[in-house]
């Protein structure tokens, strides 16, 4: 093989179709768009149109709602801890979100850790987590560990108190400077 012979994969580069620029490219006058009407226009937003019936979904009926105000928990079965705590990978006795981040049980959960009572648990650890069932909390204190619930605030509602914190404080030096 010399240098000169090299050539790229068959298929591999395309010759730019210039559309629309008289017959003999075999892309004119329509430009390969069929014949007149929306379709053959620019910028047609049709996905859905049923010619003026219903479409279809708004035919179907409504069902469900997102709850904008539902919290999101890290779920953990009690089961998983166990295993996570034989197989060495979580050996501290004081337990929380980083924890069990840390050990690769707790994934998302932007408003804390739900610990949920699937499975035993003899380990004796103590919990400090968002939230806990009836079921899990027994397990856990039969086991002889402890745990305490505490509410996990977002980091935007921390930066928005700190940012009203902030104007509180620039609002009493104006007023107090006013005042002299």
């Amino acid at each position: 093989m010399k240098l000169n012979e090299l050539r790229d994969n068959e298929g591999a580069r395309h010759r730019k179709i210039r559309v629309g620029r008289g017959i003999g490219s075999g892309k004119g006058k329509t430009g390969g768009r069929g014949q007149k009407g929306q379709k053959s226009r620019e910028g047609v937003s049709i996905a859905g149109f049923e010619g003026g019936q219903m479409p279809l979904h708004m035919r179907l009926p409504k069902r469900g709602f997102n709850n904008i105000f539902a919290k999101d928990y890290a779920e953990v079965n009690l089961v998983a801890i166990q295993k996570a705590v034989d197989s060495g990978k979580l050996t501290a006795t004081d337990i929380d979100h980083a924890a069990l981040k840390a050990a690769g049980l707790a994934r998302g959960g932007k408003d804390g850790v739900r610990v949920l009572g699937k499975g035993e648990i003899s380990a004796k650890l103590n919990f400090t987590v968002a939230g806990v069932s009836a079921g899990a909390r027994e397990a856990i204190e039969k086991a002889g560990g402890s745990v305490n619930v505490i509410e996990v605030v977002p980091a935007a509602e921390k930066a928005a108190a700190k940012k009203g914190k902030a104007r509180e404080a620039r609002l009493a030096d104006k007023a107090a400077k006013q005042g002299k």
